[in-house]
C-alpha cells in the first residue's frame, strides 16, 4: 500500500502564499493522476487541484481557479499545491490522493489509496 506524506502547511495572513507537498512511497506514483483535497472544520473532504499522469492536464476547483497551481514531479514521486492569495476561507487540513484518471476525481470515484495525516493550512483575516 502507497503511504502519502504532506507537508508544508502553516500559518499565514490573508493574500500569502504557502507551498504543500505530497510525497507517495512506491514505484506506482507516475502510473496515476494525482489531486489534492481539503477538509474544513465540520465539513465534508472536498476536491480542490487535480493533475494527470505525466501532468500535462490540471483541473480546479472553481473556489481555487486563478489562485492555486498544482505539478507534479514523477522522479520524486511528489506531488505540489502552489497556493497564491490565500483567504480565511481555504483554512482547512489538505490530503493528496490518487486515481486512475483525472476525471475520476469529479466522479465520485473513490480516491486509490489510503489517506496521509494531511497538513494544516490556517489563513488569518
Amino acid at each position: 500500500q502507497v503511504q502519502l506524506v504532506e507537508s508544508g502547511g502553516g500559518l499565514v495572513q490573508a493574500g500569502g502564499s504557502l507551498r504543500l507537498s505530497c510525497a507517495a512511497s512506491g514505484r506506482t506514483f507516475s502510473s496515476y493522476a494525482m489531486g489534492w483535497f481539503r477538509q474544513a472544520p465540520g465539513k465534508e473532504r472536498e476536491f480542490v487541484a487535480g493533475i494527470s499522469r505525466a501532468g500535462g492536464s490540471t483541473y480546479y476547483a472553481d473556489s481555487v481557479k486563478g489562485r492555486f497551481t498544482i505539478s507534479r514531479d514523477n522522479a520524486k514521486n511528489t506531488v505540489y499545491l502552489q497556493m497564491n492569495s490565500l483567504k480565511p476561507e481555504d483554512t482547512a487540513v489538505y490530503y493528496c490522493n490518487a486515481n486512475n484518471l483525472l476525471p475520476d476525481f469529479t466522479s465520485g470515484r473513490r480516491p486509490r489509496w489510503n489517506w496521509g495525516q494531511g497538513t494544516q493550512v490556517t489563513v488569518s483575516s
